[in-house]
């Protein structure tokens, strides 16, 4: 497996599941910006640590989230038989804004008032 990290928008709210075991996880669907603005890849991410599965389905449709993890990259074959990427990764860490704004408000913290609440500070 390689360690990855990517970014992208999830294209529907994350589901919950649980192993035959009954531990559970977290699957999500993300929608990859790439540098061909005419093309569209798509990554499969699957978390099982709790703070992972906590964070993704903290989030919903269209939430931008960055994961990190093994990747997988192989291919499919869409309708018209063309070869198409995709990736599959199993995350580790999730990052999301809110994820960010609710730890700063946990801890008391937060943004000074002059900064506009879309900036977040890392």
């Amino acid at each position: 497996m390689i360690d990855g990290l990517i970014r992208g928008k999830l294209i529907k709210a994350p589901e919950s599941r649980a192993t035959k075991a009954g531990r559970p996880y977290a699957t999500a669907r993300l929608r990859v910006p790439t540098s061909n603005p005419a093309e569209t890849l798509f990554a499969s991410v699957v978390a099982f640590g709790p703070e992972a599965v906590a964070a993704l389905l903290a989030l919903g449709e269209g939430d931008a989230v960055s994961v990190a993890g093994s990747l997988k990259v192989g291919t499919w074959t869409d309708k018209e038989g063309n070869a198409r990427p995709s990736l599959d990764l199993v995350a580790d860490r999730v990052l999301s804004v809110y994820a960010i704004r609710k730890q700063r408000a946990a801890a008391g913290g937060g943004q000074p008032a002059h900064v506009p609440s879309s900036v977040v500070w890392v």
